[in-house]
C-alpha cells in the first residue's frame, strides 16, 4: 500500500474541490444522484443485517461498503463537496467563486436527495409487497428509526436541537476524514481500509449524516412512521445538513489545509555560538 503524504493529498483535496466547482450541471446531477441511491442501499443492508443479526455492530461494520463503492466509481455525496469544494475557494483558484460553491452544494443536495428518495420508494415496495401488506420487520424498524430520531430530538426541545446539531458535525467529521484517508493511498485496498473505519465509526455511534437521512425518513413516513415530513426537515434534515457542513469543513478541510498547505514557519533553532556562549556564562552567573 503506497503512502500519499499529507503534504501531497492535500493537493489532491483542492483539485478535487476546483473541479467540482467546474463540473457541469448534468454530470454533478448524476453523479450525486448515483452517490445518494448507493448509500441509501448500503443503509437498507446494514439495518437487515442489523435487524436479521439482532447484532447493529454487524451492520455498521458492513455499512461502509456503500460509501466506498460510491466513492470508487467517482459519485458525490454532500459531505464530501462541504470539505472539499470551500478549499478550492480558499486557495484563490482562478474562477472560484462562492456563487460557484454554492451552485455545487444546491445540485449536489438535489441528486442526492433524488437518489435517497428513489431508493426510499423502491425499498417501501420491497418491504410491503407493493404496499399490499404491513412492513416486515426491516420496514418497521426504519419507521420507529425516523420517529426516534425526529420526535426524539422534539421532546427534549433545545437540547434536542444541540444534541441533533452535535451529531451532525461528529458525523461529518469522521465522513469526511474517510474521504481524505481514501486520497492517503494510490491503491484500491489503501483507500478502501482508509475509508472503512471513520465510516463504521459513525455508522455505530448513531451520528447524524444528511444523505442516509434523506432515505430513513422519507422511508418511514412511507412505511407508516408516526411523524410528519416538516418533523423531518425540522428536527432532522436541516440542522443536519448545518452541523455536517461545519464538521467537515471546520475538523478536517481547514485543520489540514492550515497545517499541510499553508504550514507557519518553523521556530529557528539555537545557533551553536549562542549555545556554547550561555554555557560559558552559567558559571559566571552562578558566582
Amino acid at each position: 500500500m503506497d503512502y500519499v503524504a499529507p503534504t501531497d493529498f492535500i493537493k489532491k483535496m483542492i483539485d478535487a474541490g476546483e473541479a467540482k466547482v467546474f463540473m457541469s450541471t448534468r454530470d454533478t446531477l448524476i453523479r450525486a444522484f448515483m452517490a445518494g441511491a448507493i448509500l441509501a442501499l448500503a443503509a437498507a443492508f446494514a439495518i437487515t443485517i442489523s435487524v436479521q443479526t439482532g447484532q447493529p455492530l454487524a451492520g455498521a461494520i458492513l455499512f461502509p461498503v456503500g460509501f466506498c463503492l460510491l466513492y470508487l466509481m467517482g459519485f458525490d455525496l454532500l459531505t464530501g463537496v462541504f470539505t472539499l469544494v470551500p478549499l478550492a475557494l480558499i486557495d484563490k483558484r482562478p474562477g472560484v467563486t462562492i456563487g460557484g460553491v454554492l451552485r455545487n452544494w444546491g445540485l449536489v443536495f438535489a441528486g442526492n436527495f433524488a437518489g435517497a428518495i428513489t431508493v426510499a420508494l423502491m425499498m417501501a415496495i420491497v418491504v410491503t409487497f407493493g404496499f399490499t401488506q404491513a412492513p416486515d420487520a426491516v420496514g418497521e424498524r426504519i419507521g420507529h428509526i425516523g420517529e426516534g430520531r425526529t420526535l426524539g430530538y422534539a421532546a427534549h426541545g433545545a437540547a434536542g436541537m444541540l444534541t441533533l446539531f452535535i451529531r451532525g458535525v461528529l458525523c461529518n467529521w469522521m465522513v469526511s476524514t474517510g474521504v481524505v484517508a481514501a486520497m492517503m493511498s494510490n491503491s484500491v485496498t489503501g483507500k478502501v481500509l482508509g475509508m472503512w473505519m471513520p465510516i463504521m465509526l459513525f455508522f455505530y455511534m448513531g451520528f447524524e449524516h444528511s444523505i442516509v437521512n434523506m432515505f430513513l425518513f422519507p422511508s418511514g413516513i412511507l412505511l407508516g412512521g408516526q411523524f410528519s415530513f416538516w418533523d423531518y426537515m425540522i428536527w432532522n434534515e436541516i440542522p443536519t445538513v448545518i452541523g455536517n457542513l461545519v464538521g467537515g469543513l471546520t475538523f478536517v478541510g481547514l485543520t489540514l489545509y492550515a497545517t499541510h498547505s499553508r504550514t507557519a514557519p518553523s521556530r529557528q533553532k539555537p545557533s551553536a555560538v549562542g549555545a556554547v556562549r550561555e554555557v560559558k556564562a552559567s558559571p559566571v552567573a552562578a558566582e
